[in-house]
């Protein structure tokens, strides 16, 4: 297994306009994380001084134009373009968005190729980077056509963990996407994830409901007793500790939460609200499930605030620091599996 000195952290720039330059720089100046990682930004050498001039940061880029030339204990630029880039913080902007997608694609394609080991991506703006050639929702969805795998999106802290049944589909549409197929699949996806990455043995799984109260026996919808509860009581028969459904609204307040290892939401505001008011700035989205490890901070652009030096960087280096124990407990993971008399490490504290 790598030592986390070596491990290779790719890093997608993110909108320009937003902050996601500026907690890139506050991250690796401090120089200590790089005992840890050698992190690969993809942009260029001339935006990345733009944005070193503008924060007045000290870090000193290795400039490369060729992924060979990756020195350790150095921040790395890969040069992914070589036009002039006019950045203007808190705009929206089109041409922005071609550079997000650009630095993504160059970054996935180095995650593909073994060049990098891990992915972090800063935030990116949904609406500039549509176009003819890319047409997709975020992140996530690029990353389930790129990568092998059945790709979660799974939002982590140390202590919670919340995943997802659907994550970008308009609420009018949630009940027709959840069927018992996607139900079993997300549920497996946690699960083996649970196991593989964040090493627990025997992983409990709270799932909650699709309607308000799970439906009142059909009284607010059918979808609970139609759908989710018999899937549940399938994937129970096979011996994996899954529990509910679960009433929504009462189940965080009750910090009920607790007693499990991680939760499965079934739309997306009804598990990013929670996790979102429950750990803000601390939380990292984690796309669970693919063959390659991809985090993300838990926050958007924030184009009120671009700029001005004031963004906090806590998210975005707990997503590199997420995406370097995955990593790690992965390899493990794949090497006990493969040598089985190995004595199994304890089970990650929670």
């Amino acid at each position: 297994m790598k030592q986390e000195e070596n491990i290779k952290v790719g890093i997608s720039i993110g909108d320009l306009n937003g902050i996601g330059g500026e907690i890139i720089l506050k991250t690796f100046e401090d120089s200590r994380v790089l005992d840890f990682c050698t992190p690969v930004i993809f942009a260029s050498a001339k935006t990345m001084n733009f944005l070193k001039t503008h924060f007045k940061s000290e870090i000193n880029f290795n400039n490369i134009n060729n992924l060979s030339q990756i020195a350790h204990n150095k921040v790395n630029v890969f040069n992914c373009w070589k036009d002039e880039v006019k950045i203007e913080f808190g705009k929206e902007d089109m041409k922005i968005g071609a550079f997000a997608i650009k630095s993504l694609e160059s970054a996935t394609k180095a995650l593909k190729d073994g060049e990098v080991d891990v992915l972090v991506t800063a935030p990116i703006n949904k609406h500039n980077i549509q176009s003819e050639a890319f047409k997709f929702p975020g992140h996530t969805d690029y990353l389930a056509q790129e990568l092998e795998g059945e790709s979660l999106m799974f939002m982590i802290t140390d202590t919670l963990r919340v995943g997802l049944l659907t994550d970008h589909v308009p609420v009018k549409d949630v009940s027709t996407h959840i069927t018992s197929a996607l139900i079993e699949q997300k549920i497996n996806t946690v699960y083996n994830s649970l196991l593989k990455d964040f090493r627990i043995q025997r992983p409990k799984i709270a799932i909650l409901g699709i309607n308000p109260h799970t439906g009142d026996n059909g009284v607010i919808g059918s979808e609970d007793d139609e759908v989710l509860r018999p899937t549940l009581h399938k994937i129970k028969a096979q011996g994996k500790l899954v529990f509910g459904p679960y009433a929504a609204d009462s189940f965080f307040g009750s910090n009920n939460y607790k007693n499990f290892d991680a939760i499965i939401a079934s739309y997306h505001d009804q598990g990013l609200i929670p996790f979102k008011t429950l750990s803000f700035g601390q939380g990292v989205n984690y796309t669970a499930g693919l063959n390659k490890v991809r985090t993300s901070p838990d926050h958007g652009t924030a184009y009120e605030i671009a700029g001005k030096g004031v963004a906090d960087e806590n998210s975005f280096k707990e997503a590199v620091f997420s995406a370097i124990r995955i990593f790690k407990n992965r390899t493990s993971y794949e090497q006990l599996t493969a040598n089985p008399l190995k004595k199994s490490p304890k089970k990650e504290r929670r």
